[in-house]
C-alpha cells in the first residue's frame, strides 16, 4: 500500500485508531476492502447488522479522513451502519465479542469510546440531536464539526423533518450526510439531471463557486450581480435537480454522489466542513456491497443471524416464533373479516406480515418509521368502521404515546396493537428491550392489555381482541418461540395453573415457564408452590392472588419489565385488601439491561428457574446460609 514513495501501515486492523488524514486516496480504497472483509467475517459468527455496515464503508473511511471524532461529534441514526467506525476507534479485536454479553455493543454508545457522539437505536432523531450539539458548540465558544449521519429510511419519520427544518434555518454549521439506499427519496429526471449533478460535484467547480461568491460579496456591485445568476441558477436547479427540499429548508445541497467513491467523498466532505454552514450531502450507497448474497437479498442481511461466509445460509435453522405465528393468524382471521387490516413501521418481515402483505395488499399498510402515524392512522380506520392491527416492537410503540391516549383511547376506539419483542429481546440491548409497556400501557384509560404465554393463548387471545373486547387492546409476546408451557388457559384473566400452600408464585408470560421451573425445584424440596398466570394485566386482577396469599401468607411476582411495573399494581392491589405476606419481587430493574443472549440477561437479572427457585426459598424462610 505505497504511494509517492510512502507506505501506511493499515495491513493490521488491530492498530487503529491513527490519523487517516494523509491516507492516499488509493491506500483508502484498500482500508475500505480490509475493513468490509473484517465485518462479513466478523457478523458471519456473531450475527448482526450486516448490509447496512456494509453500504456505509467508504462512508465511514472518507468522514475519518476529514474529521477527528474524538473531538467532532458524529451522530449515527439508529446506527446499523457503525461497524466501520468501531473498528476504525480501536475496537476491532472487540469486534469477536459483537452484541454479546459482556462484549461490544451493537449500536454507537458512548460508554465505550469518547469517538461515540451519542447513543443511537431508534430512527429520525440525529438531526434533532446534531442541531443540538452545534447550537452547544457555538454558546461555549468552541470549535468542532458536527455531523449526522442518516439513512434514507429515516426520513419516512416526521422527527426528521421537525429536525432538518430546524437545523436549515439555524444557520449553524452542521453536515447532514443523507445515505440513500434505495428509498428513492428523490424524482428522476434523466440524463441532464445526472450530468449537472456530476459536474457541480467536481472539484474545479467547487473551488471556483467558492471563489467566485468570496470576491462577489466584496462589493456592492458585486452582491447585486450574484444575487441575480443565483436567482438564474436556482431556477435551472429546482427545474433539473432533486435537491429544491432541502435548499428550501436552508441546507446547501451537495450531491447526489457515489456513496463508494471514497476519493469524491473525501472531497466533499473537505468542501463541505469549509463552507461553515447547514449542508445536505446525499449519498447513494448499494447495502450490502461487496459481499453478493447481502447485495442481492439486503433484507434478510439487515439484522442477520450466523451464516456460512461462502453461501450464505444462515447456520441455524428457524424456529416456530410468536411473530410468525401471529402472522399466520392474523391471515386466517382476514380471510374470513374483510375489517380487519395490517399495519406496520417499516417492520414487515421482523413482525412476521409477509403473508398478510402478499395475500391482502389492499389491506396491508406499511408507513414507514413513523409509529406515532401508525396509530392516528389507525384510530382513524377504526373511528371509520374497520378493524386495524398494529404490530410493533414494544419499544418502537414507546414513540407514539400521545396518539395512544389522543387519538385513540380517548374516543374508546378498538384498535389492536399485536406488541412484538415484549420483554428482554437480547443482542440489541437497552435500546430494543421490551420492558417499559407493562408501565405506559397501564396509564392509557380504556386499555385493555393481554399477555399470552404459548402459541395456542396468542390465538385465543388475538381472537378476544379482535372480536369480543371492545376499546384499544394490545396483545404482547415476546421475541422467539414458546417454552415448556404450550397450554391455553386464556379464557380467564387470571388462572391458576398449580395448586399448593407454602407459597404464591405469580407472573404473565414467557415468564411462566421460569416459574413453573421454580414450582418443580420446590416440590423436590418439599414445599408446595400454588402457581397463578395473568392473562390480563390491565386491567389488574388482583382477587385470585389475594385469596392464595391469604392462604400460602408468601408471595413471589415475577416479570421481564421494568421497576416492577405490575409487581407494584399489586403489591398497592393487596395492601388495599389490608393483606399482610412475606413478599418478594423480581423484575428486569430500576434501570436499564445490557445486550446479550435472553438467557443470560434472564439470569443477571434473577429472571431464570434457578435464580427464582433461590428467591422463594428465601420468602419461604428457607434461604442458603
Amino acid at each position: 500500500m505505497c504511494s509517492t514513495g510512502r507506505c501506511f501501515p493499515i495491513l493490521n486492523l488491530d492498530q487503529f485508531p491513527m490519523d487517516l488524514s494523509q491516507l492516499s486516496d488509493s491506500e483508502a480504497a484498500a482500508l475500505c476492502s480490509l475493513l468490509r472483509a473484517r465485518i462479513i467475517d466478523v457478523v458471519s459468527r456473531t450475527g448482526g447488522h450486516l448490509a447496512s455496515s456494509l453500504g456505509a464503508v467508504e462512508l465511514i473511511v472518507a468522514i475519518h479522513r476529514v474529521f477527528d471524532l474524538n473531538r467532532d461529534r458524529l451522530v449515527f441514526d439508529v446506527g446499523h451502519q457503525c461497524y466501520a467506525h468501531k473498528i476504525l476507534t480501536g475496537r476491532n479485536q472487540a469486534m469477536e465479542g459483537l452484541r454479546s454479553f459482556g462484549g461490544i455493543a451493537g449500536y454507537p454508545k458512548p460508554s465505550e469510546s469518547q469517538a461515540d457522539a451519542f447513543i443511537a437505536g431508534h430512527a429520525s432523531n440525529a438531526v434533532s440531536v446534531a442541531i443540538g450539539m452545534a447550537r452547544a458548540r457555538t454558546l461555549q465558544h468552541k470549535d468542532y464539526s458536527v455531523l449526522a449521519l442518516l439513512g434514507d429510511g429515516a426520513l419516512s419519520g416526521g422527527l426528521a423533518y421537525e429536525g432538518l427544518s430546524d437545523a436549515g434555518d439555524s444557520k449553524e454549521p452542521l453536515i447532514v450526510i443523507l445515505n440513500d439506499n434505495g428509498m428513492s427519496i428523490t424524482k428522476s429526471v434523466g440524463g441532464v439531471a445526472d450530468h449537472l449533478a456530476r459536474q457541480r460535484l467536481k472539484p474545479q467547480y467547487l473551488r471556483f463557486k467558492r471563489g467566485y461568491r468570496k470576491v462577489m460579496g466584496a462589493t456592492t456591485v458585486g452582491r447585486g450581480i450574484y444575487k441575480v445568476t443565483h436567482k438564474v441558477k436556482t431556477a435551472v436547479k429546482e427545474t433539473l435537480l432533486p435537491c429544491s427540499l432541502f435548499e428550501d429548508m436552508g441546507f446547501t445541497y451537495l450531491g447526489p454522489v457515489d456513496g463508494h467513491d471514497v476519493k469524491r467523498l473525501t472531497r466533499l466532505l473537505r468542501y463541505a466542513k469549509d463552507l461553515k454552514a447547514p449542508v445536505l450531502l446525499h449519498v447513494r450507497t448499494v447495502k450490502g456491497k461487496g459481499y453478493p448474497p447481502a447485495e442481492r437479498n439486503p433484507d434478510a442481511f439487515h439484522g442477520v443471524g450466523r451464516f456460512c461466509v461462502e453461501t450464505g445460509e444462515l447456520v441455524a435453522s428457524s424456529k416456530p416464533n410468536f411473530s410468525a405465528t401471529f402472522g399466520q393468524l392474523l391471515c386466517g382471521m382476514a380471510e374470513k373479516d374483510p375489517r380487519i387490516c395490517a399495519v406496520t413501521a417499516a417492520m414487515q418481515g421482523g413482525t412476521g406480515l409477509d403473508g398478510f402483505a402478499a395475500r391482502f395488499p389492499e389491506r396491508f399498510f406499511d408507513v414507514g418509521i413513523a409509529e406515532g402515524h401508525a396509530v392516528a392512522m389507525a384510530a382513524g380506520m377504526a373511528k371509520q368502521g374497520m378493524t386495524p392491527v398494529f404490530a410493533v416492537y414494544s419499544s418502537f410503540l414507546q414513540r407514539a404515546y400521545d396518539q395512544l391516549i389522543h387519538d385513540v383511547a380517548l374516543q374508546g376506539l378498538h384498535v389492536v396493537f399485536a406488541v412484538d419483542r415484549a420483554g428482554l429481546v437480547g443482542e440489541d440491548g437497552e435500546t430494543h428491550h421490551g420492558v417499559f409497556d407493562p408501565a405506559f400501557l397501564d396509564t392509557i384509560p380504556g386499555m385493555t392489555v393481554l399477555c399470552p404465554s404459548s402459541f395456542a393463548e396468542l390465538e385465543s387471545m388475538l381472537r378476544h381482541a379482535v372480536y369480543e373486547l371492545t376499546g384499544p387492546v394490545a396483545v404482547r409476546y415476546p421475541r422467539g418461540g414458546e417454552g415448556a408451557y404450550q397450554a391455553d388457559s386464556g379464557k380467564v384473566k387470571t388462572a391458576l395453573l398449580r395448586p399448593g400452600k407454602d407459597i404464591t408464585l405469580t407472573g404473565y408470560g414467557i415468564t411462566i415457564n421460569a416459574l413453573l421451573d421454580c414450582a418443580d425445584r420446590l416440590a423436590a424440596d418439599g414445599l408446595e408452590a400454588e402457581l397463578l398466570k395473568f392473562n390480563t394485566i390491565t386491567p389488574l386482577d388482583v382477587a385470585p392472588v389475594a385469596r392464595s396469599v391469604q392462604k400460602t401468607g408468601r408471595l413471589l411476582m415475577a416479570e421481564e419489565a421494568a421497576g416492577g411495573s405490575v409487581g407494584k399494581r399489586l403489591a398497592a392491589g393487596l395492601l388495599e385488601r389490608g393483606i399482610t405476606a412475606r413478599v418478594a419481587y423480581v423484575n428486569t430493574g430500576d434501570g436499564f439491561v445490557t445486550h446479550g443472549g435472553v438467557e443470560q440477561l434472564r439470569t443477571l437479572r434473577g429472571l431464570d428457574g434457578a435464580s427464582l427457585y433461590k428467591k422463594a426459598r428465601e420468602v419461604c424462610g428457607h434461604g442458603d446460609s
